[in-house]
């Protein structure tokens, strides 16, 4: 199903970005822009799993294998 390929390729794009090496000066100067993003991302992904769990779904994290 092409969404669900597309939210992998999200998820996977997110977990290339590794904010723990800007320093300071970046992250302050990125700031605004980080948190309009992250926050439009929390509005998203809050706006999918509340539509799954309006139908009497579940979202769970996996079981480890």
């Amino acid at each position: 199903m092409e969404s669900i390929a597309r939210l992998r390729a999200a998820a996977s794009a997110l977990g290339d970005v590794d904010v723990s090496g800007w320093d300071d000066d970046t992250l302050h100067d990125h700031l605004e822009d980080l948190s309009k993003v992250l926050c439009a991302l929390d509005t998203e992904l809050s706006r999918v799993a509340d539509a799954v769990r309006a139908r009497g779904f579940r979202v769970a994290e996996p079981k480890a294998a």
